[in-house]
């Protein structure tokens, strides 16, 4: 038979410490990988505390204004609106005095003209202008209103 020699003792020393520290590097992967789960896990609480708010709407029902007269003549604008609010108190106040806010919408879409009103930027300004209209009290006393868009879902020029 032959004698075992020192050198393959120490392949056997070699090959269990090998095993060792891989298994270590495994053990120290595995810590990784939790601990960044965890700290996900505790980003998607963050986000669920952060609740998503339902938008509320005033809905203007559709209308037809003459527009002022341009080179063209007498043209027609037909539009509907919807109001983005803030809170329910500023659609409450909005839906009570709805004959109001029509109105106020009536007389201001009536000053303008068609070339005004047919550009990008001229829909953005008549937002503006809206908003600024009906931030004017409907009645005394009345809270600020809560508008914060304008939304043209309807949008004829003719």
């Amino acid at each position: 038979m032959a004698k075992s020699t020192g050198g393959s003792s120490k392949l056997l020393w070699l090959m269990v410490l090998l095993v060792l520290l891989s298994m270590a590097a495994a053990g120290a992967a595995i810590y990784m990988v939790m601990s960044e789960r965890d700290g996900s896990e505790g980003g998607n609480v963050q986000t669920q505390q952060l609740q998503r708010q339902t938008p509320i709407f005033v809905k203007i029902d559709p209308f037809t204004v003459n527009l002022a007269d341009d080179n063209f003549g007498s043209r027609l604008l037909y539009t509907g609106i919807s109001l983005k609010v803030g809170n329910n108190e500023t659609r409450e106040i909005l839906t009570e005095h709805m004959p109001q806010v029509r109105s106020r919408l009536l007389m201001l879409f009536s000053g303008k003209q068609a070339s005004e009103l047919t550009t990008p930027e001229g829909k953005r300004r008549l937002g503006d202008e809206v908003i600024a209209m009906l931030s004017d009290p409907l009645s005394q006393p009345q809270p600020p209103l809560d508008i914060r868009d304008v939304l043209f879902t309807e949008f004829i020029v003719q």
